[in-house]
């Protein structure tokens, strides 16, 4: 018999984990309304990625240096950062449908201005409307999957809207660079029209849930979470600059966690706070919020630690180094079919466990590559990198929403999202440190990086790895099991 729900003390709860309203879609809605948002999430993460390769020639188009295009990227996560804490509130007040169909809107209007830019003034206001509609279409979106998914299908439809997460930053800068080259780079922001044009007709017919009553704004809330995860993000995104001042991140820094810290008090005894802090209480989605994050920090460094290890450290050519990490995103679509089968047959604990083990040998494997490596050996090392690291995301995404309550659900999703995105940013700039450092203990700062500093900084990657494990011992053996199957017996 499948475990039964329980509440932070281990006692059972009656409500059953966190799953589809009374009435929700059946098994094939829920699925459609996953694709629906998974095309979304790879069209807004997509669009954070791309971008890069066409910077140079962006900046010519403006009349500016490339390191002054830098702000546009600024003004796109910061936007994030300041937006997602609402999201939630924005879903409960006009319901998920309206507010994830005009986050589309806005992000596909946005995405048009940016392309018709002719100066960064305009591009960065521009990027800060895809900004706002990329906070709404995030939390909001796995809200809309959560409530139209049933129990059941819950490990495939989370499968499903976390691959644009993987894929996106590893083909992304392969795909800027073949547009920009061949067809210019308004294009890459062209593109996103008929894909958001799609979304929003689909919309109307796939997704439901209709507003959930109006509750207070919290102002305090907005303007502690607003300061602190922005003021955060902006220092991470210094860190990956070359001439970042180190006094200046630390001050930033502490800034940030002064902001974060009061915001986390006021949100404990405010009776209608911006974002519920009560999923915090569940062991299934804690263990997703700490060690998930030192997981996701060590996945974010690969995209940018691999591929100028394999052009500054082994002289490959971009196409060469865009054809590798290629083998790293189709590991992730490999693995996506028997997600729902390792978890069933093996549970969400022992999953987390040796899988994030093999992912931190996946890191070590990377760290041993050299520029005479075979070249298919590199890309079965990048496969098998790949398919391990899809497994824990999708153990990690959907574990969190397990023991959930439905009344807690909609904080849980804005408070995953908010996380998910300060990790992205602190995933790159772990890896530009620890490439600094690595720089630094091999004598070479200030020069090209050569192989070993990019050994030791995959090392420090695999570290990461391995001190996020830790907290997945404090699961209990049935972790999930209602969700994941594991050890429910099978029908006559």
């Amino acid at each position: 018999m499948a475990a039964q729900a329980t509440d932070p003390q281990g006692k059972p709860r009656d409500d059953g984990p966190a799953g589809p309203s009374p009435g929700a879609g059946d098994s094939a809605g829920g699925k459609g309304v996953a694709w629906l948002v998974a095309g979304a999430f790879f069209m807004e993460m997509l669009d954070s990625t791309i971008i890069t390769t066409a910077l140079p020639e962006m900046a010519r188009s403006f009349g500016v240096r490339p390191a002054d295009m830098s702000v546009g990227m600024s003004a796109y996560l910061l936007a994030l950062a300041v937006f997602i804490p609402i999201s939630g509130w924005v879903a409960d007040r006009y319901g998920s449908r309206k507010v994830f169909g005009g986050a589309l809107a806005l992000f596909t209007f946005a995405s048009i201005l940016c392309g018709l830019s002719q100066s960064l003034a305009q591009f960065t206001a521009a990027r800060v409307l895809q900004g706002l509609g990329g906070a709404m279409m995030v939390p909001v979106g796995r809200l809309a999957v959560l409530r139209a998914t049933p129990k059941s299908e819950l490990v495939r439809a989370i499968a499903i809207i976390t691959w644009p997460g993987l894929a996106a930053p590893v083909i992304g800068p392969l795909v800027g660079g073949v547009i920009t080259t061949y067809m210019g780079w308004h294009w890459i922001f062209f593109l996103n029209v008929p894909l958001g044009l799609v979304g929003m007709l689909l919309t109307q017919h796939l997704v439901h849930g209709e507003a959930g009553g109006r509750r207070p704004f919290d102002t305090w809330g907005f303007i502690l979470t607003g300061v602190g995860c922005s003021v955060f993000m902006y220092a991470m995104d210094l860190c990956g600059e070359l001439t970042v001042s180190l006094p200046a991140v630390a001050g930033l820094l502490a800034l940030a966690v002064l902001a974060l810290s009061l915001a986390v008090r006021h949100l404990r005894r405010t009776p209608h706070p911006l974002v519920d802090l009560t999923a915090m209480r569940y062991p299934t989605f804690a263990v997703t919020v700490y060690g998930g994050s030192l997981f996701r920090i060590a996945i974010g460094s690969a995209p940018f630690l691999l591929p100028l290890m394999f052009q500054v450290g082994f002289g490959a050519t971009p196409v060469q180094a865009g054809s590798l990490m290629l083998a790293l995103f189709a590991g992730n679509l490999a693995m996506k079919p028997g997600t729902g089968w390792v978890m069933r047959s093996f549970g969400f604990r022992r999953v987390l466990v040796v899988n994030g083990l093999l992912v931190a040998l996946g890191f070590a494997g990377c760290a041993m590559l050299g520029a005479d490596t075979p070249y298919w050996l590199a890309c079965a090392l990048l496969f098998f990198c790949g398919m391990c690291r899809s497994m824990q995301f999708t153990a990690l995404n959907t574990l969190g929403f397990a023991d959930v309550p439905r009344d807690a659900m909609t904080g849980a999703t804005t408070l995953f999202s908010a996380c998910q995105q300060l990790n992205a940013g602190m995933g790159i700039a772990f890896g530009a440190i620890a490439l600094r450092a690595a720089e630094w203990a091999t004598g070479v700062a200030g020069a090209a990086p050569g192989p070993q500093a990019f050994r030791l900084a995959l090392a420090a990657s695999a570290v990461l790895a391995l001190l996020a494990i830790i907290d997945s011992f404090r699961l209990r053996a049935d972790a999930g099991a209602a969700i994941s199957g594991h050890n429910k017996p099978k029908a006559a």
